[in-house]
């Protein structure tokens, strides 16, 4: 007997596909997005919540559809070497590297650094993130409770702190978008940028390493059949990208007319600082400073555990704790760099692992229509994997990306892959890989069998 769902439910499951995806560090790149798109916002808006809330979405559909536990057996069907590589590569990413040192450069940014001199910023950001992992360790290791009691409680807290901020604003606006200037890149090409800048949230990687945390939601509720798990997921997380993209619209808004009051900042977090102080006060910047902190505490969490379970499963000579201690200490490290730096170096690795993460979720959805055969995953993936290293160089920092072999990798590029100076140098091969290999699985099972 098919079991069917009621509005409560799907609720529920709508507001875990929200907590998931939404975060405080993702507040700063949209109101980044709309200080730099001008009165283009609209535009760069639409695809940032292409590559920001609708790509995560697919990528739980992906998991759902499969079957997969998360993201090396998702990738499994290519090889279990290219797994284990793409699954290290994107934890690495969500963890030490860039988005786990993140959550302490965002809080501390949004929070602490406007009322430090800027010769104070360096010791600054070493005692806050110093103490932000140290909580971090602490509470990972405590009972789970804890999490949901501060993201039940905080959340709402945080959300209607927001609410009210954009309420405020349609009251007494800063300004009208239509008299703002868009920055170089988001004239004629805002949409493609704010598609690019999507990558910036990581929660297209996310959810292939969180998607299962959705899945078994679902499958708690007596939703068993892989196809209705599938629906049942892609109707709950209609609900939930749904408030998560009115919140990104309205913050790339506010990011847009914030130029009329403030010039245009390094990063977003500055921005919503100042936005938060306009309409609020000084009361504004103490409430604001808690509960980014807070809820990017229970971000960093999440992240450092689901590093450790996926990494001490595969590598079980290293124990969940080891694993745990080494990526506080790591991402303490990492975040004292700065969040511009962070921002700046991670870019290069988002655009190498996206092209792959996107061909792998559309591997996921479509695998029915070639009963998952590995050979449609390894032409796909590998037509992606090469000029995926070409958009990787063309993102490197300065200091690198102008380098004689990065000009001449560059200048190859541009001569031979089309969308390339858009920044999709992959989507062609990419694309046109997925295509023949297709044709290739449907001509083998054509053959008369021997």
């Amino acid at each position: 007997m098919k079991k069917h769902l009621g509005l409560k439910n799907y609720l529920l499951l709508a507001s875990l596909i929200f907590g998931m995806l939404f975060g405080a560090g993702n507040l700063i790149f949209p109101v980044h997005l709309g200080q730099l798109a001008g009165h283009n916002w609209l535009l760069a808006a639409g695809g940032f919540l292409l590559s920001g809330v609708l790509l995560p979405l697919c990528a739980i559909i992906a998991i759902a559809i499969t079957g997969s536990n998360g993201i090396y057996e998702l990738a499994l069907p290519t090889g279990s070497k290219f797994a284990l590589i793409f699954l290290i590569l994107a934890h690495a990413t969500l963890g030490p590297l860039f988005a786990t040192p993140r959550t302490a450069t965002v809080s501390y940014t949004i929070g602490i650094a406007n009322y430090l001199p800027k010769s104070s910023q360096g010791t600054g950001l070493l005692v806050y993130s110093a103490i932000f992992f140290i909580l971090v360790y602490f509470f990972s290791q405590s009972d789970g409770k804890i999490t949901t009691i501060i993201g039940k409680v905080l959340n709402p807290i945080f959300l209607f702190m927001l609410f009210v901020i954009f309420f405020l604003a349609a009251l007494n606006p800063m300004g009208t978008s239509s008299t703002i200037s868009a920055m170089a890149g988001y004239g004629k090409q805002a949409f493609t940028n704010g598609f690019l800048q999507g990558y910036n949230t990581m929660d297209g990687l996310a959810s292939l390493a969180f998607g299962i945390t959705v899945i078994t939601a679902i499958r708690a509720l007596g939703i068993n059949k892989r196809k209705d798990v599938s629906l049942t997921a892609a109707k709950s997380g209609a609900i939930g990208i749904l408030g998560i993209g009115l919140i990104y619209l309205a913050l790339v808004y506010l990011g847009a007319v914030s130029r009329h009051q403030f010039a245009l900042a390094d990063n977003g977090g500055i921005t919503l600082a100042q936005i938060a102080h306009y309409y609020l006060g000084s009361a504004g910047d103490a409430l604001l400073a808690a509960l980014t902190a807070i809820t990017c505490l229970t971000t960093a969490m999440g992240l450092i555990v689901a590093f450790a379970q996926d990494l001490h499963q595969r590598f079980p000579c290293i124990s969940y704790q080891q694993f745990l201690l080494g990526n506080c200490v790591l991402s303490f490290l990492v975040a004292n760099v700065g969040l511009d730096e962070i921002i700046s170096w991670s870019t290069p690795v988002l655009m190498f692992l996206y092209p792959l993460a996107i061909m792998l979720i559309i591997l996921g959805i479509t695998s029915p229509l070639f009963q998952n055969d590995p050979l449609v995953y390894r032409i796909t993936l590998a037509l992606t994997l090469l000029p995926a290293i070409f958009d990787m160089v063309n993102n490197l920092p300065a200091i690198l990306r102008s380098q004689a072999w990065a000009q001449e990798m560059i200048k190859f590029a541009s001569q031979y892959l089309p969308f390339f100076d858009l920044g999709f140098g992959w989507l062609s091969l990419g694309l046109g890989g997925f295509i023949a290999a297709l044709l290739i699985h449907m001509w083998k099972n054509k053959q008369p069998a021997r």
